[in-house]
């Protein structure tokens, strides 16, 4: 999921890997073509491939649901999905073939400047960003290779019922706060206060995404490639420290490595975890999860981080997986015809509770609340992303993997060596050395 996770971070539309989805015959383009978008949807035709990591939405027909919807719009194009589990895993594999669908989701471990190496130009960053938020983040050479499906605020996904039962009906302010809370929380309820999800891994990689939401710093993201994460203040050593505290004040669960996460979203919808942090593409299944075991799904809440800045909460809106269209794709206008319907025209964004890239779209309903409290919403910089990557490559830190924060919570359990001071300061000296080999 984002990965991201991707979201997790989570989610988009879909890949394939049939050989015919690049070369079918019919209206062939090629390789270095862009795709560029069409004025009259009668002239657009082709089959194309979609590559989806959202296996549960092929499986429950909703992906079908769009591809009826889009063919309206565009009759003589269809639409074929494919759905990988191991979507990061096998997309790469494929990448080594001419063969990896039509339009997929960018994996989050091709670097940005091979972009124009697999994926083929949708337009310019100029009039892109008209029209989308995010646009930076796909862009090569002034040309932009990826539109981002959708961005997820990140935050802590709650059960509202379980932290009023506790005597707690405000949002924390501070981290100090929000310990506090989940101290009410254990005492006063039988949940468990936080939830993990330590042994599958990949939500650990939320917490990277506080980055830029602790210090209200739209900035934050780019200036790691620079600057030690972890100093004294800083969104990283921020979010780990309150990990840490969570873990080692025994406000989460009792043996971390026999968390699920398929679980978890039982365990939080019916009240016997009380928080997960997570980003909002987790509440629509938190609330499936809720009226499959006949809870009420409007005991799913969501709050920002507790930190705030001139008495404003940050939630930072982090983009999600980008679209792009096959370089190789013989049917380049019907690809980037899909995308536009997807991004403009579908509403998925709003079913995972994500935030639209179009600009000018609303927040979904999930976040309304964070408009009330007066939060600031912050769109982070991504022109230094790829630095940032090879800085982390060359340290070997892993910013995107759960690694890190399982050794932390092994060191806060008792259960693995050194203290949180000795981890993060492990970690600066590992940054300050990818720096240097990165030539940073």
């Amino acid at each position: 999921m984002r990965r991201r996770v991707l979201s997790a971070v989570a989610l988009a539309a879909s890949v394939a890997v049939v050989g015919t989805a690049c070369s079918s015959s019919g209206g062939g383009s090629t390789s270095n073509a862009a795709a560029t978008a069409a004025s009259d949807p009668s002239t657009v035709s082709g089959d194309i491939t979609v590559l989806t990591n959202r296996t549960d939405l092929i499986g429950d027909g909703t992906m079908k649901k769009y591809a009826a919807e889009f063919t309206k719009a565009y009759p003589k194009v269809h639409v074929k999905f494919q759905g990988l589990t191991d979507y990061e895993g096998e997309v790469k594999i494929r990448m080594n073939t001419k063969n990896y669908g039509d339009v997929l989701l960018i994996p989050a471990a091709v670097a940005r400047t091979d972009y124009p190496k697999f994926f083929a130009p949708l337009g310019s960053s100029a009039d892109l960003t008209r029209t989308y938020d995010f646009v930076d983040s796909g862009t090569v050479g002034g040309k932009v290779y990826g539109l981002v499906s959708f961005a997820s605020a990140n935050g802590f996904v709650y059960n509202k019922k379980v932290w009023e039962q506790a005597g707690v009906t405000k949002w924390p302010t501070t981290p100090d706060e929000f310990l506090d809370d989940l101290k009410l929380i254990k005492s006063k309820t039988g949940a468990t206060p936080y939830y993990t999800n330590y042994k599958d891994g990949w939500p650990l990689t939320a917490w990277t995404n506080i980055v830029g939401s602790a210090s209200c710093d739209p900035e934050a993201n780019d200036k790691l490639a620079i600057q030690d994460p972890w100093k004294a203040g800083s969104d990283l050593r921020t979010g780990d420290t309150l990990l840490y505290d969570i873990v080692h004040r025994k406000l989460s669960e009792d043996d971390p490595t026999t968390t699920n996460w398929e679980n978890s979203k039982n365990l939080l919808a019916t009240g016997k975890a009380a928080t997960m942090w997570l980003g909002t593409w987790s509440v629509p299944q938190m609330q499936q999860a809720a009226e499959k075991a006949g809870a009420d799904p409007a005991d799913i809440g969501y709050m920002p981080f507790p930190e705030q800045i001139d008495g404003r909460y940050c939630p930072v809106e982090a983009p999600d997986y980008k679209y792009a269209v096959n370089i190789h794709s013989s049917h380049k206008a019907a690809a980037r015809a899909w995308i536009d319907w997807v991004l403009n025209k579908s509403g998925y964004a709003t079913s995972v509770s994500g935030i639209s890239s179009v600009k000018g779209s609303a927040l979904p309903e999930i976040l309304q609340p964070f408009q009330a409290a007066g939060a600031k919403m912050v769109i982070e910089s991504q022109a230094k992303t790829q630095q940032v990557n090879d800085i982390d490559k060359a340290a070997e830190v892993g910013l995107q993997t759960p690694d890190y924060r399982q050794k932390l919570i092994d060191a806060a359990r008792g259960a693995g060596g050194g203290s949180l001071d000795s981890i993060l300061a492990d970690l600066s000296e590992k940054w300050r050395s990818g720096q240097q080999t990165a030539g940073l």
